[in-house]
């Protein structure tokens, strides 16, 4: 799985960084930051998809390679 994240479309609610800490991360403007943009335990994965689908804005997306 590969992590898109779209820092235009980021409000900087900060859910990402909340309930996957070790993938995502804000700058110092609150915009999204992407820490691990292929992760490959499956807990990972499910973490990702997660905060995908609390992105309020949703400037997350998780595919396949």
């Amino acid at each position: 799985m590969t992590i898109f994240a779209d820092t235009t479309a980021c409000v900087g609610a900060g859910q990402c960084a909340l309930v996957a800490g070790t993938l995502f991360d804000q700058d110092d403007d609150g915009i999204v930051v992407v820490l691990d943009p292929d992760p490959t335990a499956q807990d990972e994965i499910a973490a990702a998809v997660r905060a995908a689908s609390l992105c309020p804005a949703r400037a997350i997306r998780v595919a396949d390679r």
